[in-house]
């Protein structure tokens, strides 16, 4: 299994909960993150920079690492 850390380095798993840093503009979806929005329940890919997740309105959300931080 592949280790997948967040922004500042905290190890993540399955149904984690993670905050936004940074504003994110949603593809094909037409809307923006804000930056502290809470995501729950996260999955890991097999990929160590992406998770997927799910947010109102948006399926098949996937994150990259780098912008999210463990709550």
């Amino acid at each position: 299994m592949v280790e997948v850390r967040d922004s500042v380095g905290n190890l993540l798993a399955d149904g984690d909960s993670v905050t936004l840093i940074k504003d994110l503009k949603v593809k094909g979806a037409g809307q923006t993150l804000k930056r502290g929005t809470v995501i729950r329940s996260i999955s890991l890919t097999g990929d160590a920079q992406e998770i997927d997740c799910r947010f109102e309105g948006i399926k098949g959300l996937v994150l990259r690492a780098e912008f999210v931080r463990k709550t």
